[in-house]
């Protein structure tokens, strides 16, 4: 495979060899065969950990790659780069502490009503092994060191990683540090593999030992993907993240209180990454009038300068689907976007900003492509005139990952809390009098949301993304010799757990 410099379309030659069906079924069964290995809790916390220095220790040469691969720039990739490791480092604490396996022990008891129970032991077990495929916009924190392949080796699968073809060699450098790690933590080096190439992708899919999918790209990508996992003669949970057109609603208080705050903090919010974040606010709903005229004008004088897409095709799709939507009738280009000058990189754009009366999206399917992701730098202002107007639109969005309400400062009343109560049922992170870009890498982080944003309820940030790759059991009367070290009485793991219905800590070292 080919690296290709975003800055100017050309080739930097061979980073990596596209995977055949038996390299593929190699990688597969290799990694399968570890899982015993990964068994240890600390062993897992250990690889973790040492897969965080391993990939500092390599970082120049990394971001190197990295920049050459994708344009992002050096600050952004470090501060990626210190994601990613952080990333490692959290699922590494999690996985020592034993409590994203959820223990509950129900003791046996005979006058129990209405009939007595027996000895009720629960604990969550790993699936298996794990495909994991690279996302093109974050080459280290969503790619193959990335938080899915932290949060699956925490919950103890094997993981195999599609790379992106974006930056393959920015895989095969992460691959090597992780193959590093798996070694100074005295484990087999296919606790981890990456393949290269669409047809691996499919192929990792279909696997008969692959357990479950994490993938995060585009709609039609994620779609065809899920579709196969689905219909594998043994179906497999796929955790796909999807498209998010990420709504914003801008009350007419806030419009009149806080326009200049407002239109600055969307034309940074939607331009960030030149708008290739899957948290981009993609359309937002603003008042129309003065109010919102000036929160516009605060928006197009902030604009910021023109730059690279990561590859061509994202490039030749964001200017196809800027020049369809313009088109539409009733569709006003506030900030024209479109290929940049000649004095930029070659494959540059510019920003821009759409504008279209909210009445115009209630009349048939003319206007739907306006409230589908355009990747890019780009963003749709609805103009409405009433809140019925504005909750009419609200009702024909989709699930985002995000939706974002911005309010004047004493805006806390009843009509306040059921907009927030709308956009909950429209995304899985609510962000008030802020932006979505940006994702905390905490524990009550969720970064998921209805379809077709994901296609499950789990997250890809924060400690529950282990869950994806769980399962429950029970074990029901089960001799304490047969029992997983965590659900024996005496807590061997010194696990968290909950016992007879009160939540116990395991006593300090």
């Amino acid at each position: 495979m080919l690296s290709i410099d975003p800055r100017t379309g050309g080739s930097r030659g061979p980073a990596a060899t596209e995977a055949t069906a038996a390299d593929v079924d190699t990688a597969v069964r290799a990694a399968h065969a570890t899982r015993t290995a990964l068994a240890d809790h600390r062993a897992r916390a250990e690889l973790l950990r040492a897969a965080a220095a391993s990939l500092e220790k390599d970082g120049a040469e990394i971001i190197a790659a990295a920049d050459a691969e994708t344009a992002l720039g050096h600050v952004r990739l470090t501060g990626e780069l210190a994601r990613t490791c952080h990333q490692l480092r959290t699922f590494a604490d999690l996985a020592e502490s034993g409590r994203h396996l959820e223990v509950i022990i129900d003791h046996a008891d005979p006058d129990a009503r209405p009939a007595p129970r027996p000895d009720l032991r629960r604990c969550k077990v790993p699936l298996g092994v794990v495909a994991v495929f690279a996302a093109s916009n974050f080459p280290l924190a969503f790619s193959v060191p990335g938080g899915d392949t932290a949060s699956a080796l925490a919950a103890g699968c094997p993981v195999v990683v599609k790379a992106h073809p974006d930056h393959p060699r920015t895989g095969v450098l992460c691959a090597r540090a992780l193959r590093t790690a798996a070694a100074q933590a005295g484990l087999p080096g296919d606790v981890t593999a990456v393949v290269h190439g669409l047809e691996a992708g499919v192929a990792l899919v279909r696997h008969p030992l692959t357990a479950a999918v994490g993938f995060t790209g585009s709609v039609r990508g994620g779609r065809a993907l899920f579709d196969i996992a689905s219909a594998r003669p043994r179906p497999i949970p796929f955790h796909g993240e999807l498209g998010s057109l990420n709504p914003v609603v801008v009350t007419a208080r806030a419009a009149a209180t806080r326009a200049a705050e407002i239109g600055t903090g969307l034309a940074a919010a939607y331009t960030q990454g030149l708008g290739q974040f899957c948290v981009k606010p993609g359309l937002v709903l603003l008042p129309a009038g003065a109010d919102g005229d000036a929160v516009v004008a605060a928006a197009v004088t902030a604009r910021v300068p023109s730059g690279p897409l990561l590859d061509p095709r994202m490039r030749e799709a964001f200017l196809a689907g800027t020049r369809a939507r313009a088109a539409l009738p009733g569709v006003e280009e506030v900030l024209a976007a479109g290929a940049a000058g000649a004095a930029d990189a070659p494959l540059s754009v510019r920003p821009g900003i759409l504008s279209v009366p909210a009445g115009r999206l209630a009349v048939g399917e003319v206007h739907r492509a306006l409230l589908d992701e355009c990747f890019g730098p780009v963003t749709v202002l609805v103009r409405y005139g009433c809140e019925a107007e504005r909750d009419a639109v609200l009702g024909t969005l989709t699930g985002s990952l995000t939706a974002t309400v911005h309010f004047a400062a004493d805006e806390r009343d009843a009509a306040a809390a059921d907009l927030v109560a709308r956009l909950t049922q429209l995304a899985g992170r609510v962000v008030v009098d802020g932006w979505p870009t940006g994702v905390t890498v905490a524990p009550a982080m969720h970064h998921g949301g209805p379809y077709p944003a994901s296609t499950s309820t789990s997250t890809s940030v924060g400690a529950t993304a282990t869950e994806r790759w769980l399962r429950p059991v029970c074990y029901q009367n089960t001799p304490q010799e047969l029992l997983p070290a965590e659900l024996r009485d005496g807590n061997p793991l010194g696990v968290p757990r909950t016992v007879d219905g009160v939540y116990v800590l395991p006593a300090p070292c």
